[in-house]
């Protein structure tokens, strides 16, 4: 089959109402007036909102295009079911986030704007086909008793590690939250700890060497890999060890989710731009950058309208797009190829939303039941290690799947009507299919039936008429809907070494500036990749304001209180 492009599969936005944040009267007129400013800012995810944030806070006079008709990106609530219930588009989990300097520093106070987590508890809830279960508490005492119903070492163990990787969020914080080359490589700070050889061996070694070596029973096995593969990262991977330890971190911290949905983050984050001068425009697709002189001088959108970037230009469009807006000559042959090689994740997602009249039900031994906001399907650990192989060959698993699932209103009953529910169900999947993606809209509807029908088998509360609505995405349609998804890639592409660090996006330009003098980079295709994180935003920053001669902290010291 020749290679496909995604032009040849966007046919519009989604098939449902999407709900805009209005912007301002201010910002409206603002965009009708003036074409030109300090920095144009392509595309309104999360990562970019940030940077902005940043950049506004500085005095820089900004404008945020956004191609689709509502911000947000992966961060957005809008109603896909029916009309009052509001399901989060793609990410409903902020955790990675809590730990950066413009939230948990409040940076970038949005405390103004009404952005509030909820931490549900338990946070996640795993059945088995033998009627057994692994409920992770935020005591951990209690998750060391889950994991002793079946082994005692194992329970030892897991208290054993939490307390062994407690530096490891101070490590991962130090990395992700610097550009490449301004803090110390993982495996130098590593290599600091108490034990750090160990660590480093742990981080080079795979998630399945990691959790094979350290725990015995096969439930806690699949347990921690069913967390881990949260990551969409192949749990038999070289140097993606890490992933095995994600789960110590989600019992510290747990799951934050905003109320109100994840798109409260985005619609914050718009606000205080706005506020501070920003203009944010929607239905406004980039298509060129404007090249003077060698540099880049601004954007043309798709519907004609150009806007000048006195200093720079920051793109989150995906770098498969971007480096065609530009001359080949300007990129080089070498960013050219990095970009061609570019993968996308091991696993793409279905997604399946529902608006039902009861959440999940599973029960328990003994015959009570739990209705956990969050809930994990993997059979065993065997299971994800051979439905990774079928998904490199382009077979989908439908007869086991592995899955997640999220029913935010069991602690967030704003996002549905009184006494209703939204079911997030998160299905891996891979994009390429043996028949070709566009074999997606064949079976897309069986393969909806089959995901549903798995979460029957340990949820068999969920009858027919219970469900009022469905509403589903498969990786190709993913792609169509937001051309950052490249090829369904929800965390924006492999975190494979080949593409992480100072390999991510291209080789010898993970510093977020391009090879246009005047263009720089951010959001998942960037270091350190996907998530709601927002340290692409805040990195790209960083190196922004390094070039303009100054920093976040002389900026923050300046700012008006």
């Amino acid at each position: 089959m020749a290679p496909i492009s995604r032009r040849d599969f966007v046919k519009g936005a989604l098939a449902a109402p999407i709900a805009l944040s209005p912007l301002s009267s201010a910002a409206r007129s603002q965009s009708r007036t003036v074409t030109e400013f300090d920095i144009v800012v392509a595309g309104a995810g999360h990562n970019s909102l940030a940077a902005t944030a940043y950049l506004v806070t500085a005095g820089y006079k900004c404008l945020v295009l956004e191609g689709r008709p509502m911000i947000g990106g992966g961060t957005l609530t809008t109603s896909l079911t029916l009309a009052g219930f509001q399901e989060d588009v793609c990410s409903s989990v902020h955790g990675a986030i809590q730990n950066n300097p413009m939230l948990r520093d409040h940076e970038i106070d949005l405390r103004p704007y009404g952005l509030e987590y909820i931490v549900p508890d338990p946070v996640f809830h795993m059945p088995f086909p033998d009627g057994s279960s692994i409920t992770l508490w935020h005591d951990e005492q209690r998750t060391a008793a889950e994991f002793a119903k079946y082994s005692k070492k194992d329970a030892t163990t897991y208290l054993r590690l939490l307390k062994e990787a407690e530096p490891l969020g101070r490590v991962f914080g130090q990395v992700s939250f610097n550009p490449p080359g301004f803090a110390k490589p993982m495996m130098d700070l590593l290599g600091e700890l108490p034990h750090g050889g160990v660590w480093q061996r742990r981080m080079a070694q795979s998630a399945w060497e990691n959790i094979r070596d350290s725990y015995e029973d096969e439930h806690v096995r699949a347990f921690i890999m069913a967390v881990a593969f949260t990551r969409l990262i192949s749990p038999t991977m070289q140097m993606g060890g890490g992933a095995a330890y994600g789960v110590y971190g989600e019992q510290r911290h747990g799951r934050p989710a905003p109320k109100g949905g994840s798109g409260k983050l985005a619609q914050a984050l718009a606000q205080y731009v706005e506020d501070r001068g920003g203009v944010i425009l929607t239905n406004k697709g980039v298509e060129k950058l404007i090249i003077e002189n060698g540099r880049c001088a601004g954007v043309e959108c798709s519907d004609g309208s150009s806007y000048r970037a006195r200093k720079a230009v920051l793109s989150s469009m995906h770098v498969k797009d971007m480096i065609h807006m530009a001359p080949a000559d300007l990129w080089g042959d070498d960013f050219i190829q990095g970009v061609n090689m570019w993968q996308a994740e091991a696993s793409s997602v279905f997604m399946s939303h529902y608006a039902l009249t009861e959440p999940p039900r599973f029960p328990l031994a003994g015959g009570a039941t739990i209705t956990p906001v969050e809930s994990l399907i993997l059979t065993s650990a065997d299971r994800m290690i051979k439905m990774m192989g079928n998904f490199a060959v382009g077979e989908p698993e439908l007869e086991d799947p592995a899955m997640a699932t999220s029913c935010m209103t069991i602690v967030d009953p704003t996002r549905a009507p009184a006494g209703l529910h939204t079911l997030y169900l998160l299905s891996y999947a891979p994009f390429n299919l043996k028949q070709g993606p566009e074999h997606w809209d064949k079976i897309k509807e069986e393969a909806a039936d089959r995901y549903l029908a798995q979460l029957r088998r340990f949820a068999p509360n969920l009858t027919d008429d219970k469900i009022l609505a469905r509403f589903c995405e498969t990786p190709l349609d993913i792609w169509r809907r937001d051309p950052v998804f490249w090829h369904g890639s929800i965390h924006g592409g492999l975190m494979a070494p080949s593409q992480s660090g100072a390999m991510r996006p291209v080789p010898g330009w993970a510093d977020y500036k391009m090879p246009i003098p005047g263009l720089y980079q951010t959001g998942a295709t960037t270091h350190p990749g996907g998530s709601v994180s927002a340290a692409p935003g805040r990195n790209a920053v960083m190196v922004m304001f390094k070039d303009f001669g100054t920093s976040i902290p002389e900026v923050l010291s300046k700012r008006t209180k």
